[in-house]
Protein backbone atom coordinates (compact mmCIF):
# COMPACT_ATOMS: atom_id res chain seq x y z
CA UNK A 1 0.00 0.00 0.00
CA UNK A 2 1.26 3.45 -0.39
CA UNK A 3 0.88 6.14 2.21
CA UNK A 4 -2.85 6.85 1.53
CA UNK A 5 -3.59 3.17 1.96
CA UNK A 6 -4.48 2.60 -2.12
CA UNK A 7 -3.85 -0.26 -3.72
CA UNK A 8 -3.44 -0.48 -7.77
CA UNK A 9 -3.86 -3.21 -9.49
CA UNK A 10 -2.66 -3.72 -12.67
CA UNK A 11 -2.75 -6.37 -15.50
CA UNK A 12 -1.25 -7.15 -18.63
CA UNK A 13 -0.42 -9.70 -21.19
CA UNK A 14 3.61 -11.11 -20.70
CA UNK A 15 4.79 -10.06 -24.40
CA UNK A 16 8.23 -12.36 -25.34
CA UNK A 17 10.06 -9.11 -25.12
CA UNK A 18 9.22 -8.94 -21.46
CA UNK A 19 12.82 -10.99 -20.86
CA UNK A 20 12.74 -9.66 -16.88
CA UNK A 21 9.29 -10.63 -16.35
CA UNK A 22 9.33 -13.94 -18.29
CA UNK A 23 12.69 -14.88 -16.02
CA UNK A 24 10.68 -14.06 -12.73
CA UNK A 25 8.16 -16.42 -13.62
CA UNK A 26 10.09 -18.86 -14.77
CA UNK A 27 12.08 -18.47 -11.04
CA UNK A 28 8.62 -18.51 -9.61
CA UNK A 29 7.50 -21.95 -11.32
CA UNK A 30 10.71 -23.73 -10.78
CA UNK A 31 10.52 -22.62 -6.82
CA UNK A 32 6.63 -24.06 -6.71
CA UNK A 33 6.92 -26.88 -9.15
CA UNK A 34 10.44 -27.48 -10.20
CA UNK A 35 9.31 -26.92 -13.58
CA UNK A 36 12.73 -26.09 -15.12
CA UNK A 37 13.29 -22.22 -15.78
CA UNK A 38 15.02 -23.03 -19.07
CA UNK A 39 10.94 -24.61 -19.59
CA UNK A 40 9.23 -21.43 -18.89
CA UNK A 41 11.66 -19.44 -20.82
CA UNK A 42 11.34 -20.90 -23.88
CA UNK A 43 7.16 -21.66 -23.64
CA UNK A 44 7.33 -18.14 -22.58
CA UNK A 45 9.12 -16.31 -25.70
CA UNK A 46 6.96 -18.26 -28.33
CA UNK A 47 3.60 -16.63 -27.26
CA UNK A 48 2.05 -14.45 -29.30
CA UNK A 49 0.40 -11.00 -28.00
CA UNK A 50 -3.31 -12.24 -29.05
CA UNK A 51 -5.18 -15.42 -28.76
CA UNK A 52 -4.38 -18.49 -27.12
CA UNK A 53 -1.85 -19.31 -25.39
CA UNK A 54 -1.16 -16.33 -23.33
CA UNK A 55 0.12 -15.47 -19.87
CA UNK A 56 -1.09 -12.49 -17.67
CA UNK A 57 0.96 -10.76 -14.92
CA UNK A 58 -0.74 -9.42 -12.07
CA UNK A 59 0.71 -6.36 -10.38
CA UNK A 60 -0.01 -4.15 -7.30
CA UNK A 61 1.32 -0.85 -6.91
CA UNK A 62 3.62 -1.79 -9.96
CA UNK A 63 5.07 -4.88 -7.76
CA UNK A 64 4.50 -8.09 -10.43
CA UNK A 65 2.56 -10.39 -7.04
CA UNK A 66 0.91 -13.29 -9.17
CA UNK A 67 0.85 -14.87 -12.94
CA UNK A 68 -1.32 -17.61 -14.82
CA UNK A 69 -2.54 -18.32 -18.26
CA UNK A 70 -3.73 -20.18 -20.68
CA UNK A 71 -2.33 -23.01 -22.51
CA UNK A 72 -2.82 -25.53 -25.14
CA UNK A 73 -1.05 -28.28 -23.77
CA UNK A 74 -0.06 -28.97 -19.75
CA UNK A 75 1.96 -31.61 -17.99
CA UNK A 76 -1.09 -33.50 -17.22
CA UNK A 77 -1.97 -34.59 -21.05
CA UNK A 78 2.14 -36.65 -21.55
CA UNK A 79 0.54 -38.47 -18.60
CA UNK A 80 -3.21 -39.05 -19.03
CA UNK A 81 -3.43 -37.98 -23.00
CA UNK A 82 -7.49 -39.17 -22.72
CA UNK A 83 -7.56 -35.75 -20.76
CA UNK A 84 -6.91 -34.71 -24.79
CA UNK A 85 -10.42 -33.90 -25.75
CA UNK A 86 -10.04 -30.84 -23.40
CA UNK A 87 -8.59 -27.67 -24.64
CA UNK A 88 -7.37 -24.80 -23.48
CA UNK A 89 -6.16 -25.30 -19.72
CA UNK A 90 -6.31 -22.02 -17.22
CA UNK A 91 -3.00 -23.51 -15.74
CA UNK A 92 -0.14 -22.28 -13.72
CA UNK A 93 -1.72 -19.83 -11.35
CA UNK A 94 1.09 -18.81 -8.84
CA UNK A 95 0.37 -15.87 -6.58
CA UNK A 96 4.03 -14.78 -4.35
CA UNK A 97 3.63 -16.05 -1.20
CA UNK A 98 3.36 -13.22 1.02
CA UNK A 99 0.42 -12.19 -0.64
CA UNK A 100 -1.70 -15.38 -0.65
CA UNK A 101 -4.86 -16.29 0.74
CA UNK A 102 -5.93 -12.29 -0.08
CA UNK A 103 -8.09 -12.59 -2.72
CA UNK A 104 -5.30 -11.91 -5.66
CA UNK A 105 -5.70 -15.49 -7.19
CA UNK A 106 -9.53 -15.22 -7.79
CA UNK A 107 -8.69 -11.57 -8.99
CA UNK A 108 -6.12 -13.42 -11.53
CA UNK A 109 -8.34 -15.95 -12.65
CA UNK A 110 -11.17 -13.60 -12.90
CA UNK A 111 -9.27 -11.63 -15.22
CA UNK A 112 -7.71 -14.24 -17.72
CA UNK A 113 -11.76 -15.62 -18.05
CA UNK A 114 -12.35 -12.11 -19.16
CA UNK A 115 -9.59 -12.13 -21.82
CA UNK A 116 -10.65 -15.61 -22.51
CA UNK A 117 -13.77 -14.90 -23.10
CA UNK A 118 -12.99 -12.08 -25.27
CA UNK A 119 -10.54 -14.03 -27.34
CA UNK A 120 -13.77 -16.10 -28.20
CA UNK A 121 -13.45 -19.36 -26.44
CA UNK A 122 -16.68 -21.03 -24.64
CA UNK A 123 -14.66 -22.91 -22.12
CA UNK A 124 -11.51 -23.76 -19.97
CA UNK A 125 -10.07 -26.51 -18.09
CA UNK A 126 -8.14 -27.10 -15.45
CA UNK A 127 -6.48 -29.39 -12.63
CA UNK A 128 -5.24 -28.87 -9.26
CA UNK A 129 -4.76 -30.80 -6.15
CA UNK A 130 -4.25 -27.70 -3.84
CA UNK A 131 -7.12 -24.78 -5.26
CA UNK A 132 -10.33 -27.00 -5.51
CA UNK A 133 -12.07 -24.66 -3.09
CA UNK A 134 -11.10 -21.12 -4.39
CA UNK A 135 -12.20 -22.26 -8.27
CA UNK A 136 -15.47 -23.51 -6.82
CA UNK A 137 -16.28 -20.50 -5.52
CA UNK A 138 -15.32 -18.98 -8.84
CA UNK A 139 -17.36 -21.62 -10.63
CA UNK A 140 -15.84 -24.09 -11.71
CA UNK A 141 -16.91 -28.10 -11.90
CA UNK A 142 -15.67 -30.95 -11.28
CA UNK A 143 -15.43 -33.52 -14.23
CA UNK A 144 -13.36 -35.89 -12.69
CA UNK A 145 -10.87 -36.81 -10.27
CA UNK A 146 -8.08 -38.80 -11.00
CA UNK A 147 -4.66 -40.25 -8.58
CA UNK A 148 -1.12 -39.32 -9.68
CA UNK A 149 1.99 -38.86 -8.60
CA UNK A 150 -0.01 -40.08 -5.17
CA UNK A 151 -1.56 -36.71 -4.97
CA UNK A 152 -5.78 -36.19 -5.31
CA UNK A 153 -6.33 -34.22 -8.40
CA UNK A 154 -9.52 -32.85 -10.17
CA UNK A 155 -10.33 -32.18 -13.70
CA UNK A 156 -12.28 -28.96 -13.78
CA UNK A 157 -14.11 -26.96 -16.35
CA UNK A 158 -15.92 -23.80 -16.59
CA UNK A 159 -18.22 -22.29 -18.83
CA UNK A 160 -17.75 -18.90 -19.91
CA UNK A 161 -20.58 -17.16 -20.44
CA UNK A 162 -21.34 -14.09 -23.28
CA UNK A 163 -22.80 -11.20 -22.22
Amino acid sequence: MDEKGIIEIKYQQVRKEDETLIKMIADWYFSEWNIPAETTIQRLSTFSTDGIPFQSMMSINNVPVATGGVYDHVGLLDREPRFKIYTPWLALVYTKIEYRNQGYGALLCNYIEHVSRESGLKELFLFTHTAETLYKRLGWRQLERIILNEKGIVIMKKELQHH
